[in-house]
């Protein structure tokens, strides 16, 4: 089954292609966790990760910070690992600092989020991985 178009795959090439500095929202210091290991999957293919996650843990080597608000340098993506009924929050605090997409996560689904995403100009993928999506799609 696929979901379009929140899995829109010119959407997909393009986020993955021109999205350099990505905030992971849920990102903490426990191994066990998906965003520690997609974090790390997309450090190792050159994107600059930011752990958010209010411990503001240190994370592969990145500082970490409480919200997104408190990171002092622009954000190309924000990837959400939260659950979906809080995740709609991060697409506007993603508009609110200027960020150019919003990558909600496998399971991860809010379509009024989706919407406000898309009106105010972000590009926007939900209910993916990059991680899973990068042998299709991802920068060759």
């Amino acid at each position: 089954m696929t979901n379009e178009p929140w899995g829109d795959p010119a959407t997909i090439r393009d986020v993955l292609a021109k999205c350099d500095t990505w905030a992971v929202v849920g990102l903490g210091d426990n191994p066990s966790r998906a965003a520690y290991g997609v974090a790390r999957f997309l450090q190792q293919r050159g994107k600059r990760v930011v752990p958010v996650h209010p411990s503001a843990a240190t994370v592969h080597g990145e500082q970490g910070y409480a919200s997104l608000a408190d990171i002092p340098f622009p954000v190309d993506c924000v990837d959400v690992f939260r659950r979906s009924s809080s995740a709609g929050a991060f697409v506007d605090e993603a508009v609110a600092i200027g960020a150019k997409a919003v990558w909600f996560q496998l399971g991860v689904v809010d379509e009024m989020a989706f919407e406000r995403a898309r009106e105010a100009g972000l590009s926007m993928v939900m209910d993916h991985c990059p991680a899973i999506e990068w042998a299709a799609h991802g920068p060759r």
